[in-house]
């Protein structure tokens, strides 16, 4: 299953979240380690949702940059 995650940037590294399952968050030092830790959080936060006989959430978020003249 694929899922969209927001990373921002923090003063000591990067945080990220996924917006199609709350609550699921993560921080790390670099940006290679918080898509990682986020791939990590994210399954675990989605046995989590299994070990309650829960459905997973469709992933329904995504993502697009968009270029606006300076």
């Amino acid at each position: 299953m694929k899922y969209t995650i927001v990373i921002e940037k923090t003063r000591t590294g990067f945080s990220a979240y996924c917006p199609d399952l709350p609550g699921c968050i993560a921080t790390d030092h670099t940006l290679d380690a918080i898509k990682r830790t986020m791939a990590e959080a994210v399954e675990f936060h989605l046995d989590g949702l299994r070990a309650q006989h829960r459905r997973a959430p469709a992933a329904r978020t995504c993502a697009a940059e968009v270029l606006v003249p300076a």
